[in-house]
């Protein structure tokens, strides 16, 4: 795998957890998209890159119960799955989605 395989399935993995952590939050419609987008995207910027204290610092802020132990376990599940989505994408319209947000992150 090269460094933008790499970096691509963070993204998706990012894009994967941000809407599992919308569902947590409660969040419906486009909320989750816009959610799931905007950890996507801080995948690029190293300013925001820090998905799992955002997400911490979200669910603290709403009342979620979920363990640091929870959400770093979903984060490895979420990366694996991403990884096995990687060659597969054209066959699942979201997920493919999320694989072309990836790319159009990774290209600016």
């Amino acid at each position: 795998m090269t460094e933008s395989d790499d970096v691509q399935k963070t993204i998706l993995r990012n894009k994967l957890l941000g809407r599992w952590a919308a569902e947590k939050l409660g969040l419906t419609g486009r909320d989750v998209e816009a959610y799931s987008d905007a950890l996507a995207r801080g995948t690029v910027d190293p300013k925001r890159s820090d998905v799992f204290s955002k997400i911490r610092k979200d669910f603290d802020a709403a009342g979620v119960a979920q363990s640091d132990e929870q959400i770093r376990r979903v984060m490895t599940e979420l990366i694996l799955k991403a990884g096995n989505l990687m060659p597969t994408a054209r066959g699942d319209s979201l997920d493919a989605a999320a694989v072309m947000l990836a790319r159009n992150l990774m290209s600016r």
